[in-house]
């Protein structure tokens, strides 16, 4: 799933984004309930209308944001009171408030409310968060089934505006959701073993329609967040999404979809985008270094995207050291092409029977 924290995915436009396939985003409840406003998503008609993308959207609880914040918040059993970023205004988010907000943004797929875990954690600390993402998972529960929305799917033609001249504008109202908006639980536990096989039971014993691996890419070595993938998948159910949230790069998505991973997301392929940093066939390639300024190649020769089949990368490369704008929507198209050809090859080896891989290729 491309990120597209504040209702856009950043250095792609939604038409363009539609073009390259992507079968769902993420949007990021902590964000867009501080700008523009839940309550401005909602009259417009939620995401979808929003920012008009008539795909499914997931949108996260905001449990990592806070988290992230460390200084700027307080956690107790109501609540996370916490500071904006912005202004530095106080805020209060619960598993009823967050639930609420997500609600009123019209995503399709809801995260229950939960506490990240830091790494390290000692035993204590891992256990007393662990217990309380249970209690506020079972408060995202009961408040979501009290208050879903319930729509139905509204074909918008892309040739034909819902409301006047503008094509493809969705009108508040006109947003395709899903039947029922859905509500995944969230397993936590830290790096403890032990501890992420309770969580995942217990979360499993509450009932949710998915679940997601949570609390890992927060500093940990990479073979400990596999480690800790791999044991959790163990008791999560085959027969429901299961979500790994905030990873990785396309080698390890590869990797931990053989596992039985269905879901990730990551910054990663636009993050490196604006920096430079292209991911294709023959391995890593930071495009702002001199040795492609007289490079007429494309950027990857095996590569269908139309930054590939149109420009060179010594273009690129003058993009990129020039500052232009363009440098970061061209990389971006790229890199988000890259991803989800690479998820498309993985669900082709699936379909066939056959164990996904990633070929190794050298960084450049």
């Amino acid at each position: 799933m491309p990120v597209g924290t504040l209702a856009t995915v950043k250095g792609i436009p939604q038409d363009l984004l539609e073009e390259i396939g992507p079968e769902i985003i993420l949007s990021n409840t902590y964000h867009l309930y501080l700008r523009p406003g839940v309550e401005t998503v909602r009259r417009l008609g939620g995401l979808h209308g929003f920012m008009s993308w008539p795909r499914p959207v997931l949108t996260d609880s905001g449990g990592f944001q806070v988290f992230s914040l460390s200084d700027l918040r307080k956690v107790r059993e109501e609540g996370v009171t916490f500071r904006s970023h912005l202004d530095g205004s106080s805020h209060f988010f619960s598993p009823e408030s967050s639930m609420e907000a997500q609600i009123g943004l019209g995503a399709d797929i809801i995260m229950a409310f939960d506490e990240c875990t830091e790494h390290p954690a000692d035993a204590r600390r891992t256990r007393e968060s662990m217990e309380l993402t249970l209690r506020w998972a079972a408060r995202s529960k009961k408040f979501f089934e009290e208050h879903k929305r319930e729509v139905q799917w509204k074909e918008v033609a892309s040739s034909q505006s819902p409301v006047g001249s503008n094509p493809g504008l969705l009108a508040a109202g006109d947003w395709p959701l899903a039947a029922e908006q859905q509500l995944f639980g969230i397993v936590q536990g830290g790096m403890d073993l032990a501890l992420r096989k309770e969580s995942a039971e217990r979360t499993i014993e509450i009932g949710f329609p998915g679940y997601a691996i949570g609390g890992l890419s927060v500093g940990e070595p990479r073979h400990l967040t596999r480690e800790v993938v791999e044991a959790t998948l163990e008791h999560l159910p085959a027969d429901k999404p299961r979500y790994l949230m905030g990873v990785g790069t396309p080698e390890e998505i590869v990797e931990y979809a053989a596992m039985g991973i269905d879901m990730m997301d990551c910054v990663l392929p636009t993050r490196a985008a604006r920096h430079g940093l292209l991911f294709t066939s023959e391995g890593r390639i930071s495009i702002k270094q001199a040795r492609y300024a007289q490079d007429e190649a494309p950027l990857d020769p095996k590569c269908p995207c139309r930054v590939c089949q149109r420009y060179s990368r010594a273009y690129l490369r003058h993009l990129y050291a020039a500052n232009e704008v363009l440098a970061q929507v061209l990389n971006t198209i790229h890199n988000l092409s890259f991803y989800l050809d690479t998820m498309r090859t993985v669900r082709q080896a699936i379909s066939l029977g056959d164990t996904p891989r990633f070929p190794h290729a050298a960084e450049r």
